[in-house]
């Protein structure tokens, strides 16, 4: 799997948009917002949700976010917003009037969500309840990763769940929850068919939305330092990222 240190800096995006429509999936913590010590630690800059609305206007409404994040915690971050989102790995899609995209999702047995918080709880990990998924996240704790990833798997397995795995967490989700449905999803809806998708993301999860930008024949930026298998290009930073969308 190559790194990404060896892929190029992607086209300035006004040429690619001079070449015809562009769609942009853009990923949330570690894209658009440096990721920090927990979920809840991070900062968001206070002009931020103004300067996307700014991005969603230059790209005549072919912008979403799509973030690992319920949907919920997103808003609490970044207020609302009339912009397209998926939160919960693209289980949950509205557009940017609001409008549900798809059907909502069921949350998670509540014995799967008991035994991940029993287990945070147990082992000095952070559990971040979701609408439709949870997590354990232990980057205060690195050493117990492999711990809670095998614990992960093990409640997975017992309630027909899958496990998605990022920087210090792991998460369980229902089956079909990922970034790849998310930017199918849209790009089956105005404003965004017909349009060449551009996915960002930093993180493993991206991978999907880099899969299902190439099957529409668009790409994959991959956002900081590691391996990516779908990924075209590179940009170094969350810094790098606003400067190449002029947010």
């Amino acid at each position: 799997m190559p790194s990404v240190t060896t892929l190029p800096a992607p086209p300035a995006l006004p040429d690619l948009m001079a070449a015809g429509p562009i769609a942009l999936f853009v990923d949330f913590d570690g894209t658009l917002v440096e990721i920090a010590s927990g979920p809840d630690a991070i900062v968001v800059p206070d002009t931020l949700t103004a300067r996307l609305h700014d991005l969603r206007n230059r790209m005549v409404g072919r912008l979403a976010l799509v973030s690992g994040r319920a949907l919920d915690d997103l808003e609490k971050h970044i207020g609302s917003c009339e912009i397209a989102r998926a939160g919960s790995h693209g289980a949950s899609c509205l557009m940017a009037d609001g409008s549900r995209l798809g059907t909502e999702p069921e949350p998670l047995p509540a014995d799967a969500i008991h035994a991940l918080r029993d287990f945070a709880q147990s082992h000095d990990l952070t559990y971040e309840a979701k609408q439709h998924g949870g997590a354990l996240h232990y980057r205060a704790r690195p050493d117990l990763g492999e711990a809670a990833l095998a614990f992960a798997r093990q409640i997975a397995a017992q309630h027909g769940l899958v496990v998605k795995t990022g920087k210090a967490v792991a998460e369980l989700v229902h089956p079909g929850a990922d970034k790849a449905g998310a930017v199918r999803a849209f790009m089956a809806e105005a404003p965004f068919a017909g349009a060449t998708p551009i996915f960002i993301g930093d993180d493993v999860t991206d991978e999907d939305g880099f899969a299902a930008a190439i099957e529409f024949s668009g790409f994959g930026i991959a956002v900081g330092d590691r391996q990516s298998e779908a990924a075209r290009y590179r940009l170094d930073s969350v810094t790098a990222v606003h400067h190449w969308l002029d947010l």
